[in-house]
């Protein structure tokens, strides 16, 4: 079963999508969020194509666990989102995804323009990994 991972952002989407067997997260794109409609019409050709199953949401938290107002902005988009796929979409804390990817970046010493392009595509394979290396064999 092939899964979608995003990292929903004010500005961009980051999109990820495993392998078929559910192992490996491969970044896929960054969607410009010029519109919800756009950015939920792009995802959707992604799951057509890609012959997604389920999706999985980086909810982004405060480090005490409760959500804030970046939080809710995804929980609102995601909502908005699910009256337009009918597919399972489940949420991933996503805690530090973002430190993450910018660390493994620079460590690839990619320049900051480049990071800059890329870094949501990587948070959302980073979101993806960790679903499925946290639910393996329960996808």
């Amino acid at each position: 079963m092939r899964l979608m991972g995003l990292d929903v952002g004010d500005k961009t989407i980051g999109v990820a999508v495993s392998d078929l067997l559910g192992l490996t997260a491969q970044g896929v794109e960054t969607i410009m969020r010029t519109s919800n409609k756009a950015a939920i019409n792009r995802i959707r050709e992604l799951i057509s194509e890609r012959d997604v199953k389920k999706i999985v949401v980086g909810l982004p938290k405060n480090m005490n666990g409760t959500l804030g107002p970046q939080g809710e902005k995804v929980l609102s988009f995601v909502k908005k989102l699910e009256e337009k796929v009918d597919i399972d979409i489940v949420y991933q804390d996503e805690r530090l995804t973002t430190v993450a990817a910018e660390r493994m970046l620079v460590s690839a010493d990619v320049s900051r323009k480049k990071r800059k392009k890329v870094i949501d595509k990587v948070a959302a394979v980073y979101i993806l990994q960790g679903y499925m290396d946290r639910n393996r064999g329960n996808i």
